[in-house]
């Protein structure tokens, strides 16, 4: 018997969307409900984890199974879920303060563990949710609510991050770029081990603007370089391009240099130094890359090797007792 041909609608749920109108979550939202039907997952085989924050919503949006975790924690909950139904395609739905303030820890641990789950992180580099402080990705001055003088905290960078935790797949996208962010996700849920993906997202309330340079069509091609396997790094229409020299990149004329002088992209290469170059890329001084930075395959996951170790434990021991574990060992009687 055939599976029924899923759609996009078949993934939306009855609620009423509660996000503020112009928000960038629209974007990442309708993207993921028109990617889920080309998987070829059954809908109850797939489930949503978010934290706290704006993004966290999401779950309550698709119509899948989902949970609507604590605040930061939402790798801790994925973890658990995915090492005991390795049968289920999860998501991880997060925000830049509920990943990288309160859940920096659970963040971390989750990307060098390589879980087989798909990140997408929604950076707005404010606090929306609780109405417009800055948080670990706003830019140094930025004026917030809770910096009236501007922060003199240095901006985290998210994919730094995850490469320095040996993250096995790490992207971005934006989300006004909506066939890019489309195939990006695809892309994550095809990979094995943990998949991270941070989208820029447009708060239009309390940050708007704040990454119109990578958003917007007319300034984009000048600011953003699209990241493809095997090609060399050009923008703004192919007239410039990167060339690595020495231990640092810098921008050419296409014109003045040989094609084989610039830079190839290889984002299967084990070693995530060029990868760690590229993330670290940023506007105004350089174009900002988006697409597929690493993306390495046949790493062991997490979920993979602790139940290959609780079938061996199995399989030389028995399904074990419970009730003569709690008696194993010892033990002391309270009277």
């Amino acid at each position: 018997m055939s599976l029924p041909v899923l759609k996009a609608s078949d993934f939306a749920s009855n609620q009423d969307v509660r996000w503020c109108p112009g928000c960038g979550d629209y974007s990442i939202l309708a993207q993921m409900k028109k990617v889920l039907p080309e998987l070829g997952v059954p809908r109850e085989k797939i489930v949503f984890i978010s934290g706290i924050g704006c993004s966290s919503r999401f779950p309550y949006y698709m119509n899948t199974y989902g949970m609507h975790s604590i605040h930061g924690r939402a790798p801790g909950f994925a973890t658990g879920l995915k090492s005991t139904r390795p049968d289920l395609m999860v998501w991880v739905i997060t925000g830049d303060g509920d990943a990288l303030s309160i859940g920096g820890n659970h963040f971390i641990h989750m990307l060098r563990r390589n879980i087989d789950v798909n990140v997408v992180l929604f950076n707005n580099r404010i606090y929306g949710l609780t109405k417009g402080q800055y948080s670990p990705t706003s830019k140094e001055g930025q004026i917030t609510k809770s910096t009236p003088m501007g922060s003199i905290d240095h901006p985290l960078m998210p994919l730094s991050l995850a490469l320095a935790a040996e993250a096995t797949f790490v992207a971005r996208s934006i989300d006004a770029h909506v066939k890019h962010l489309g195939e990006t996700l695809a892309r994550a849920a095809a990979h094995k081990g943990t998949s991270l993906v941070e989208v820029y997202q447009n708060c239009n309330v309390f940050n708007d603007g704040a990454m119109a340079y990578a958003q917007e069509k007319k300034q984009r091609a000048d600011n953003v370089i699209e990241l493809e396997h095997g090609k060399p790094l050009i923008f703004s229409g192919g007239t410039k391009g990167i060339r690595l020299v020495g231990n640092h990149l810098e921008i050419v004329n296409t014109a003045d240099v040989p094609t084989d002088d610039l830079l190839i992209h290889d984002e299967k290469s084990p070693n995530p130094s060029i990868h760690m170059m590229l993330a670290r890329m940023s506007y105004p001084e350089m174009p900002e890359p988006i697409g597929v930075f690493r993306a390495v395959e046949g790493v062991a996951t997490y979920d993979d090797q602790i139940n290959q170790q609780v079938e061996l434990a199995r399989s030389k021991k028995g399904e074990g007792d419970l009730e003569k574990l709690f008696a194993a060992g010892d033990t002391w009687t309270v009277k």
